[in-house]
């Protein structure tokens, strides 16, 4: 059996990221054959990145083309098929399966293949999340468009979730109005906790469907999963992305009248609307201008984490702010799970690079158990999974290289029959 290719797209406001895969059969599992992404969609010139291989082929060159999802799109297909060197993608015929991560997808529960209808119920969610599905429909679009032979399938971020029970996902309003409106909670960076649930269970010798963890996905946007028995069970995102731990633009968490306060146009619609993408003063400032970057007017946590050890007063009060909110679910999380917990996992950019960070979470939740080796926090190795917690405590510490473009790979090779164009 020849190998046939599988491309995963993660398409944000401002980037497009595109992972290319073989696979063989669904039995099995993908291989990596190269990395291509396009960046400052918002903020031009755009600039390419492209590995192949192991080793990169283009670094951070400059498009001045590229303006729109569409433009990064072509340019990307157009980039690879030129690259002679590539022989695995010849023609746009060549790609079997585009996966894409779509942020909200409702009540979906599994990957869905794209036609018609699908596209059509993806828009009316984006309703929901406005900020976050616009950029994977338009590229759903511009795939269709020039590869009109590839089987386009959405992988949904809070399907993962799905297993949420009713007490932990219903919000205490009018339950008619509720489930008209799909007022509840969905949570996200499913893919990510699909994966980390995944491969900490193989780290730790347990079947997935044994193992307890409290997950943290850390970065510019943020989230906590508590997964029992191989199963989300609570997640401290909520209808979207916006609830929770605060992040990089986000506020998190805050008294839902507080925007009113804030400002008296909170209804009305922000600037950055369209006609098919509305979105209100208070969705904007909760999303786009909260987080560490008001705080402290930078988006780079590490700048802030270096900064508040150097004792700058505002970079230290972001830290602990983040540091405060990831704890309380930590602890929330843990009295879910009685106690019995195999790990707590940080992953994400931050989660992944933080030693700081890890250090002080751990700190804080010690009383619960957990303990922390300096020596592994700050060298923690390349391995997908590995041990930062001391030898002899009561719960493992682990950090895990989470990876969603594998993830959606690896779910639509095994789902490939299924999933393929009849």
């Amino acid at each position: 059996m020849s190998p046939k290719l599988i491309l995963s797209i993660n398409a944000g406001s401002s980037s497009v990221k595109v992972s290319i895969f073989t696979y063989i059969s669904p039995t099995t599992e993908p291989k990596q054959l190269a990395d291509i992404q396009i960046s400052g969609l918002t903020s031009p010139p755009a600039t390419l990145k492209y590995s192949r291989d192991g080793s990169q082929q283009i670094s951070n060159k400059e498009i001045l083309s590229v303006r729109s999802a569409q433009d990064a799109w072509a340019y990307i297909l157009n980039t690879l098929i030129n690259d002679h060197d590539f022989t695995a993608l010849q023609h746009p015929d060549d790609v079997e399966f585009a996966c894409h991560r779509v942020v909200h997808g409702g009540d979906y529960e599994r990957p869905t293949r794209i036609d018609q209808d699908t596209y059509h119920h993806l828009e009316a969610l984006s309703d929901l999340a406005p900020l976050h599905n616009a950029g994977a429909l338009e590229i759903v679009k511009a795939v269709h468009d020039k590869c009109p032979k590839t089987t386009n399938i959405a992988f949904f971020d809070s399907s993962f979730h799905a297993t949420i029970p009713a007490p932990a996902k219903t919000y205490a309003i009018n339950q008619d109005i509720a489930r008209k409106n799909g007022l509840r909670k969905y949570g996200f960076h499913g893919l990510s906790y699909s994966y980390i649930t995944r491969n900490c269970a193989s780290h730790l010798s347990k079947p997935a469907s044994e193992t307890n963890l409290i997950a943290l996905h850390l970065g510019s946007g943020a989230s906590a999963c508590c997964v029992q028995n191989g199963q989300s069970i609570d997640t401290s995102m909520g209808l979207t992305p916006l609830a929770g731990l605060p992040g990089a633009t986000r506020s998190g968490d805050v008294d839902p009248s507080l925007i009113f306060h804030f400002t008296h146009e909170a209804g009305k619609l922000s600037p950055g609307s369209t006609k098919d993408m509305h979105i209100t003063q208070a969705e904007q400032i909760l999303n786009k201008e909260s987080g560490w970057k008001a705080l402290t007017g930078t988006t780079d946590f590490g700048t802030i984490s270096s900064k508040a050890g150097e004792g700058d007063e505002m970079c230290k009060l972001a830290f602990d702010i983040f540091v405060d909110r990831i704890v309380g679910y930590v602890g929330s999380y843990y009295v879910k799970l009685n106690g019995d917990v195999d790990a707590l996992v940080f992953a994400g950019g931050l989660g992944e690079k933080g030693s700081a960070l890890r250090e002080a979470v751990v700190r804080k939740v010690g009383c619960l158990g957990f303990e922390i080796d300096g020596g592994r926090n700050e060298k923690p190795g390349d391995e997908v999974v590995v041990d930062v917690g001391k030898e002899g405590a009561r719960h493992r510490v682990l950090v895990c290289q989470t990876d969603e473009q594998a993830e959606m790979a690896g779910q639509c090779a095994k789902e490939a029959d299924d999933l393929r164009r009849p």
